[in-house]
């Protein structure tokens, strides 16, 4: 593991290659899932003020969702939100183009009509964070089946994960967290 600042790292996010590839899962983990994205409480005031700039992406099932459930939804945990799903999935924020799914809140954030891209913990995937009460966040390699054309892909590359996830990780972390994150990884892979 690596210890950087208050984030412990798991060494997976170093050594396991991976890059996706929708043009073989098809964006899956925007369809499969037991709930939808987790979500930062300061983006949930963010999905409320865009909403109707990304409504126009999406499908007619995910605007239903969102008008009857909310824009987003509290999990199990208490305390801890996650986007709407139509049906118990696929995320009613997503939308399809030629059989690959893709995020209306992107969609929308590329053509230029919002600034936000998408909630961080979908850019971020497959890290995903836990923070403990005590104020540590854990940053772990969620290994799914449905990304394996995505490891196939990394190791064809060349590309780990903190390398195909440096945009989203300097997003959440900054610079200078990645910057110390890449000299650690190279020090590691020695």
């Amino acid at each position: 593991m690596i210890i950087i600042s208050d984030k412990i790292i798991s060494d997976d996010i170093v050594h396991q290659k991976f890059t996706c590839n929708l043009e073989a899962c098809k964006g899956a983990c925007c369809v499969e899932g037991d709930y939808g994205a987790p979500l930062e409480l300061d983006e949930l005031p963010i999905l409320d003020e865009i909403f109707e700039k990304v409504k126009p992406y999406l499908t007619k099932k995910g605007i239903k969702a969102i008008e009857k459930q909310g824009k987003y939804v509290e999990i199990d945990r208490e305390g801890e939100f996650a986007t709407t799903l139509i049906d118990h999935q696929p995320c009613a924020y997503y939308f399809q183009d030629r059989g690959i799914s893709y995020c209306g809140i992107e969609k929308a954030w590329m053509e230029g009509l919002i600034d936000f891209r998408k909630p961080i913990s979908c850019q971020l995937y497959p890290i995903r964070v836990t923070k403990a009460k005590n104020g540590l966040e854990y940053l772990n390699y969620d290994q799914w089946d449905i990304c394996g054309s995505a490891c196939a892909n990394g190791k064809k590359k060349d590309i780990r994960i903190y390398e195909f996830l440096k945009a989203p990780l300097i997003r959440k972390y900054g610079q200078d967290f990645y910057d110390e994150l890449a000299a650690a990884a190279e020090h590691l892979l020695k």
